[in-house]
């Protein structure tokens, strides 16, 4: 019988910021509000992270702010501290975001959600378990997705060994993909100052920073089951990808 790895990281910033405009719905609402197995995606994905051993999350928003924090201010779960920020720019790309929750966030290491990606929590839990050096970050990697329109839209990954040497979007040259799972150092907030100080607004600048100094680490988790939910198409994908929530016990 397998077993759920000892956690040692608690903390983790969810993006929850743009306004998903690939994901076309007529009341323009954010997706994240969009039900999956009629629960609201934003609360799968905190569930899948508490349920990961996740227990302090800080949560950065933008569009529709305060109707996605009223939902997961009414979802609650008991253990589970949750606090907010808002970035005011989530127009932006997600570095922005990302480098907004360096106010909140202040754990020495923590795991980076996006909140329209959803995940098993059982490859959550062994991301935050991994034995790494002191320095390094770490990225979960998919290496055996070939589907053309998920690979189309994906961020790529190049490896050496374990470690990342590139990525982004238009690497012509990959070995596996971006699955939005990061396990973080303090030393993410450095590299996307860095980059945005010269106009590079996306994660993947201060992950290619990282990479480029030798510190960022790909972890194939045997992920089986991702799902990055753009479009309405995406959503009805991961309600057949993932099993409906448990109900609660009478």
């Amino acid at each position: 019988m397998s077993s759920v790895p000892s956690v040692t990281v608690r903390d983790a910033v969810i993006l929850a910021a743009g306004n998903g405009d690939r994901f076309k719905n007529p009341q323009r609402e954010s997706k994240l509000l969009q039900p999956v197995h009629g629960q609201p995606l934003i609360v799968r994905t905190i569930e899948t992270a508490a349920a990961a051993g996740l227990t302090r999350l800080n949560i950065v928003l933008g569009y529709q702010a305060d109707r996605v924090r009223g939902i997961v201010e009414r979802h609650r779960i008991p253990g589970v501290t949750v606090q907010f920020i808002v970035n005011p720019d989530w127009n932006l790309e997600n570095g922005v975001s990302a480098f907004a929750a360096r106010k909140i966030c202040h754990a020495q290491r923590f795991m980076l959600l996006m909140a329209d990606h959803l995940f098993e929590s059982g490859v959550l839990a062994r991301l935050a378990a991994l034995d790494l050096d002191p320095a390094d970050s770490v990225l979960g990697i998919d290496t055996t997705t070939t589907d053309p329109g998920i690979v189309a839209e994906a961020t790529k990954v190049r490896l050496a060994g374990d470690r990342i040497v590139a990525i982004g979007k238009q690497l012509t040259t990959w070995d596996a993909l971006d699955t939005g799972m990061f396990l973080f150092t303090p030393a993410l907030f450095d590299a996307l100052e860095e980059a945005i100080e010269v106009g590079e607004t996306t994660l993947s600048a201060g992950v290619q920073r990282l990479a480029s100094a030798g510190l960022m680490r790909g972890a194939d988790l045997g992920v089986e089951s991702w799902c990055d939910v753009d479009t309405v198409e995406d959503l009805r994908l991961a309600e057949s990808l993932f099993a409906a929530p448990e109900p609660d016990a009478a």
